[in-house]
C-alpha cells in the first residue's frame, strides 16, 4: 500500500508544503503529516485526496506513483489508470472438464467478435468447443484461436493459435509470438515488443513484412496470450 509515499511524492509534486496541502483540504498540518508516515486516512478523506489529486483511489493505494514515467502519470490523472502498468488482476473466465481440469476453448473466426465483448462471460466461454493438448505444461492457462489473414507465414490463415495466459504485461519479452484480444480492433495474432512502461503500449509486428508494424495502447487491450502451438484442424459448429 503506497498510500502514504504517493500523498507525499503527489503534493511535491505541485510544489506544495504540508501547510498549503492541509488549508486546500481542510485537514489540520499535524494530520496531513501523520498520513504521510502512514496513519491510515478514514474513507471518505481517502476520497478526498483522490479527488483533489484528480487520481483514482485505486491508483492512490495501489501503485507506486513516483516510480512511473510522466506518460504514465499523465494517463493516471487523465482517468485511464486501469492497467496503466500492466499489473493490475484481471479475472479471467475459464471451464474445467469432468474431471477438474482446465479445457482448452476454442474462439472460431465467427465468435471473435463476441469473445472481444463476452471474454468475461461464463455462460459464452461454456458454449465454445474445448479439447486438451496433453503435452502442454499443467501450471498454465490457455485458449486457442483461429487466425485471419496472411500476416504472421509462415502460420496460415485459418490455423488455430494455441497462447498461454499472460497475467503481468510488464513480463512480456521482445519478440515474443502473442494473441492479443482488443477492445475495437478484434484479436489479432503478432510479435509483440513491450513498451509498457516507456509508451503505455505494445509494438505489433508482423512477420509477413508487407504489414505495417503498429502501436496499440493498453487502455485498448482486454488479454494477451503467448504463443504455445499451432495446428490446422478443421472444426464443426
Amino acid at each position: 500500500m503506497y498510500f502514504a509515499d504517493n500523498i507525499k511524492f503527489l503534493r511535491k509534486r505541485k510544489g506544495m508544503s504540508q501547510s498549503d496541502l492541509s488549508v486546500v483540504l481542510e485537514l489540520t498540518r499535524t494530520t496531513l503529516a501523520g498520513y504521510e508516515k502512514s496513519v491510515q486516512p478514514p474513507f471518505k478523506t481517502l476520497i478526498r485526496f483522490a479527488e483533489y489529486f484528480n487520481v483514482s483511489i485505486d491508483a492512490l493505494v495501489r501503485y507506486k506513483l513516483d516510480a512511473l514515467s510522466e506518460f504514465q502519470l499523465s494517463q493516471i490523472e487523465g482517468g485511464f489508470d486501469i492497467d496503466v502498468t500492466g499489473q493490475k488482476l484481471r479475472l479471467l473466465t475459464i471451464s474445467v472438464s469432468d474431471e477438474g481440469e482446465e479445457n482448452i476453448e476454442l474462439v472460431p473466426v465467427k465468435a471473435q467478435a463476441g469473445y472481444a465483448s463476452d471474454y468475461g462471460d461464463t455462460g459464452f466461454i461454456a458454449s465454445l468447443p474445448k479439447f486438451s493438448l496433453p503435452f502442454l505444461p499443467k501450471d498454465k492457462t490457455y485458449r486457442t484461436f483461429q487466425i485471419q489473414g496472411d500476416s504472421m507465414l509462415p502460420i496460415p490463415e485459418g490455423a488455430w493459435v494455441t497462447g498461454s495466459y499472460i497475467q503481468n504485461w510488464q513480463m512480456i519479452k521482445d519478440g515474443t509470438p502473442c494473441i492479443v484480444v482488443t477492445r475495437d480492433e478484434g484479436i489479432v495474432f503478432k510479435v509483440v515488443y513491450n513498451q509498457v512502461q516507456s509508451k503505455q503500449s505494445l509494438l505489433l509486428v508482423s512477420t509477413n513484412r508487407l504489414y505495417k508494424p503498429y502501436e496499440l495502447n493498453v487502455s485498448q487491450i482486454v488479454e494477451v496470450w503467448q504463443f504455445e502451438t499451432y495446428n490446422g484442424f478443421e472444426i464443426e459448429r
